[in-house]
């Protein structure tokens, strides 16, 4: 039994013995023997796990289309890395007493359900014909959920943004020839952590050999899938569709000033030497969304005022509101909304995604002037009147909110990989050999 420091080593190791005993299952008559072929930290990774991760991940790539395929020993790596990444995560997640429910797993895998648009029962067919346990799909979903809000908890609610860490973003925007996304493939050579100048220079050298290929002719997603550190690397590097305000800040300038099928590299920065080929571009005029103004009377209910109260309570007023009687005047002296109520019931300028869905939805189908039934949301019960409605250019506003977007993922992104790599180094790994050669 042999402790390894190095998740990269131990790996390598580990798809050599993986294979050799994948063949020596089909040797003794298909029976499946299931192994621990490594421990991290207070938990193990079997033989059954790492078999199931690369197949799911090599459907993930097939259903999105990769080609070239990666090899086998290149998913066989990654889904081992996933594996070990999450039991760590799993279990710091554990120790500080983040969990989710039931209810929470139900409504993510209704969700799914939905998106895929069948139902939960059709959902665990389709699975189950893909030789996908059920109940194996239902756990990886609350690892997922307890993964994503121990990322939340540890890492993205402490990224904070400036003002003018946004104004500097602005600056070197590349949407100011009308840009509003671009379609980016991108290779990233990362030297190991606390790299010699030696292996620095190596890692430089590789990268300008990758760069020198590419402007060759070379195959981007190719070269990608066979040198590439980034996550991305096994969907051959690329990044899909970005829009124009949300290409990382790294790599913000370079893109700024780059012509379609342009590659640009090596770009030394952050945790290594980026390349970056801009695949295609698309252009657009200003980004105009319909605004609605309204005015709203809240009634809550509580111990004291029932569902029945509050809707009789605004059928009066907005009986009286139709016979003549100020909108404004009712709403101030009635609306349990008391940041409105001062303003005559005023709600202000409310662009799509503002309100709640129920409010919206009502707000939506009225004409201009025309006040609503009442309604119930989760506040309480309403009517709505809408006063004005434009259509408002809102591409400043826009700007500055995917800059913010892209700002916070940029920093959330870089946090969350010295957060995974100090997890990684404080843990004890190790490959069960003799276990693998018994």
């Amino acid at each position: 039994m042999k402790r390894l420091p190095c998740l990269q080593r131990l790996a390598s190791l580990l798809l050599l013995c993986a294979t050799a005993t994948a063949s020596a299952v089909v040797d003794e008559g298909h029976i499946l023997i299931d192994r621990i072929i490594a421990v991290a930290g207070d938990d193990v990774v079997m033989l059954s796990e790492l078999r199931t991760e690369a197949t799911k991940l090599a459907q993930r790539l097939r259903q999105a289309g990769v080609s070239p395929m990666p090899s086998t020993a290149a998913i066989q790596k990654q889904a081992f890395d996933t594996l070990v990444m999450n039991k760590l995560q799993l279990a710091e997640a554990s120790r500080l007493g983040i969990e989710t429910d039931e209810q929470t797993v139900a409504r993510a895998i209704s969700s799914i359900a939905a998106n895929n648009q069948m139902s939960v029962e059709e959902l665990g067919t389709t699975l189950a014909a893909e030789g996908l346990d059920f109940e194996a799909f239902r756990r990886s979903i609350r690892d997922e959920i307890v993964i994503r809000r121990l990322h939340n908890r540890e890492v993205t609610s402490r990224v904070q943004v400036t003002k003018s860490e946004i104004d500097n973003y602005l600056e070197r925007s590349i949407g100011a020839d009308g840009r509003v996304a671009v379609h980016l493939l991108y290779i990233l050579i990362e030297p190991p952590d606390g790299a010699t100048s030696e292996q620095l220079e190596a890692a430089r050298s590789q990268a300008d050999q990758v760069v020198e290929k590419l402007r060759g002719g070379a195959d981007f997603r190719g070269l990608a899938q066979q040198v590439s550190n980034s996550r991305n690397a096994l969907q051959g590097g690329d990044l899909g569709w970005i829009e124009a305000n949300q290409v990382p800040p790294l790599l913000q300038p370079h893109v700024a000033k780059m012509n379609k099928g342009e590659t640009r590299g090596p770009i030394a920065a952050g945790r290594g030497f980026h390349i970056i080929q801009l695949e295609d571009v698309r252009y657009g005029g200003g980004n105009f969304i319909r605004q609605t103004r309204a005015q709203h009377i809240l009634i809550r209910t509580d111990e004291v005022t029932s569902d029945d109260d509050a809707r009789q309570r605004l059928t009066q007023l907005r009986e009286r509101i139709v016979h003549g009687d100020d909108f404004d005047t009712l709403a101030r002296s009635n609306s349990d909304d008391k940041a409105s109520a001062i303003k005559g019931g005023d709600l202000g300028w409310s662009t799509p995604g503002n309100l709640v869905p129920a409010f919206e939805e009502q707000m939506d189908g009225l004409e201009l002037g025309e006040i609503s039934e009442p309604f119930k949301t989760e506040f309480g019960w309403h009517i709505v009147q809408v006063l004005e409605r434009r259509e408002h250019d809102a591409s400043d506003e826009v700007r500055r909110d995917q800059a913010r977007r892209a700002v916070r993922d940029e920093k959330a992104e870089e946090a969350l990989e010295a957060y995974l790599r100090k997890l990684r180094d404080e843990a004890y790994i190790e490959l069960r050999l003799d276990d693998m050669s018994s």
